[in-house]
């Protein structure tokens, strides 16, 4: 009776564990069909301003920037919440990797807390900030990390530095490097009769510019990294699940075995009860 009670209750808390990776799998995947909307606008947004700034260059070389820096801030985008496999392992290692072999200074601000239990204590990290669970914190996140980058690179020795980031690419579902500042990687100019129009002077016009393609850049690195951690989130419960059906499975077995030998076991004290008895009143 004690064996197939502990089993039971073994057999009790791994239905439960189930029933909660369940739910989270389907949390998980709520928000790869939300976000599925917000990365589609969000790319041809980014997109079309790429074309843009590709066009004005074009027309307007003197305002291409150089593309090496002494300096480079990179943001590493990890994940706010655990269960999405490499997901934080595979962006440390890149990191870590590149920062022995880079020529430049490089200095990193991490988004996500489960980032910062691995390079929170590094060299190299100058911040750390809270990552976004689901889509709707996206927009308070971005608030924060443009606010800090914008602070570090107008401060101290990381005025003029470049900004690039790192981040898991929905497209391609690995890691992908982005150079952000000064805007670079843009599309090959397209063949224009005349050059852009504007209606502002020159240089407020790439300060304005420059400011509104980091934010669209950044919002579409948020979305891209926090659509791919669900995907693998997604998967990851789905392994997690089936193993936890073998082991659920395997217990209900042993439960059930477990169950017949005590039924056979009453049935036999039962049956030696009434030889017993028979014994007795053939003897009377």
């Amino acid at each position: 009776m004690t064996r197939r009670r502990e089993i039971g209750r073994k057999l009790d808390t791994l239905t439960d564990i189930s029933g909660i990776l369940s739910a989270m799998r389907g949390l998980a995947l709520m928000e790869t069909r939300i976000l599925g909307e917000f990365l589609d606008t969000q790319q041809r947004m980014v997109d079309g301003i790429a074309t843009a700034a590709g066009d004005f260059l074009a027309w307007h070389p003197e305002y291409r920037a150089p593309d090496s820096h002494r300096h480079e801030l990179w943001v590493l985008a990890g994940s706010e919440q655990g269960f999405c496999g490499d997901f934080n392992e595979t962006i440390e290692a890149w990191a870590v990797a590149r920062s022995r072999n880079a020529g430049t200074l490089e200095r990193w601000v991490l988004v996500g807390r489960r980032l910062w239990d691995r390079l929170g204590e590094h060299p190299r990290t100058v911040k750390c900030l809270p990552g976004a669970t689901v889509a709707s914190e996206v927009p308070e996140i971005l608030l924060r990390l443009t606010r800090e980058i914008n602070e570090l690179l107008t401060s101290g020795g990381f005025a003029g530095s470049g900004l690039s980031t790192l981040y898991h690419d929905d497209a391609s579902a690995a890691p992908r490097r982005r150079d952000l500042l000064p805007v670079r990687d843009l599309p090959p100019p397209r063949v224009l009769a005349f050059g852009p129009v504007l209606n502002l002077p020159l240089g407020q016009f790439v300060s304005e510019f420059t400011t509104h393609y980091l934010y669209a850049a950044l919002n579409d690195v948020l979305y891209s990294s926090l659509m791919e951690e669900n995907r693998r989130r997604h998967a990851h419960m789905d392994r997690a699940l089936d193993r936890l059906d073998e082991n659920i499975e395997r217990l209900r077995l042993a439960w059930n075995t477990q169950r017949q030998e005590e039924i056979t076991e009453e049935i036999e004290v039962i049956l030696l009860s009434a030889s017993m008895l028979a014994s007795e009143l053939d003897s009377t």
